[in-house]
């Protein structure tokens, strides 16, 4: 979709992902959370990862109005450093390549702001999850297999690795 941007995780931002802690949202990442786990993500989105190391972002649309969110931060895998990408919208706005979009734009961020500093951006969606792994392949990642992956904190969820090289330019 032209025009869609990503602007930089708000204060002002909480009510957005209340809004997206809904089941068709979060089905696939072990259901909604309490409003006091909301709030705690929140906190972290709006404090970000650090200068080098990852950022949130909310979704826009041309006209204004937030759709979704979309970020990248930094984590071990397979002994080796490297960005995992995430990212939810609305149930009302599924469908039309947003997140796609909005994908592209953070890893140009990633890009642009890591400077090298790691070579790998992962994202892990579920197997069957089959929105976001269009995604993934929309925006350029390699499919690495399934694996198992724990998600939220203390579940292991069976997920596919995808994988996108950063030093390639895109």
């Amino acid at each position: 979709m032209t025009g869609v941007r990503i602007a930089r995780w708000q204060a002002e931002d909480l009510e957005l992902l209340r809004r997206l802690n809904v089941p068709e949202v979060r089905d696939h990442t072990g259901g909604p959370e309490t409003d006091e786990q909301v709030v705690a993500r929140h906190e972290r989105y709006v404090r970000g990862h650090g200068p080098r190391s990852g950022q949130m972002f909310t979704v826009v649309l041309p006209d204004g109005r937030k759709v979704g969110s979309v970020g990248y931060g930094e984590r071990v895998w397979h002994d080796v450093p490297v960005y995992e990408l995430g990212w939810a919208i609305l149930p009302d706005h599924q469908g039309r390549g947003l997140a796609t979009a909005a994908t592209l734009a953070a890893l140009a961020d990633a890009r642009a702001r890591g400077r090298g500093r790691h070579r790998w951006a992962h994202a892990y969606p579920s197997v069957g999850n089959a929105a976001s792994n269009a995604v993934c392949r929309k925006a350029g990642f390699t499919l690495l297999g399934p694996t198992d992956f724990e998600y939220p904190p203390g579940r292991l969820m069976r997920s596919n690795d995808w994988r996108l090289d950063l030093a390639d330019p895109a």
